[in-house]
């Protein structure tokens, strides 16, 4: 089973924002961990972050022919794109987005994603464990 896991903007400097929200893991190192949990379950994953929605957007339809479940951390995304819901939309795999904090513990404006009706299922909340429990997810969906 190939997984496409997809971050979107900022988390690339993730080791550098409020930790009490995001942790103190750097999005290198939750990479790390999700390599290793990857290949407990016999899975293969390829990691991906950009601050482009239009990359994001290409990589979700890169994903139609080439992977069996995307697990997406759309970050900031989330409440904006358009784009990337209807990629998503598109992708008729497993589909589950993800969130380092509780978005409806936050500032208003987190609270609407415009992914959730169009993905499998969400996790937040959970810190870098949203990773995990998503590949988790992903191994028992199937």
């Amino acid at each position: 089973m190939k997984i496409l896991i997809i971050n979107g903007p900022n988390l690339n400097l993730l080791h550098k924002r409020d930790s009490k929200i995001y942790g103190d893991l750097s999005l290198a190192e939750i990479e790390k961990k999700c390599h290793k949990i990857a290949q407990d379950f016999n899975m293969a994953i390829k990691f991906e972050q950009s601050n482009d929605e239009g990359e994001i957007v290409a990589k979700i339809q890169e994903a139609i022919d080439n992977f069996d479940a995307i697990i997406i951390n759309a970050a900031a995304y989330t409440h904006t794109s358009v784009a990337i819901r209807d990629a998503l939309e598109m992708y008729n795999k497993i589909k589950i987005e993800i969130h380092l904090s509780n978005i409806y513990k936050r500032e208003e404006f987190r609270h609407k994603s415009l992914i959730s009706n169009v993905v499998d299922g969400v996790i937040c909340g959970f810190g870098d464990n949203s990773y995990y429990l998503a590949l988790s997810a992903v191994k028992n969906f199937v």
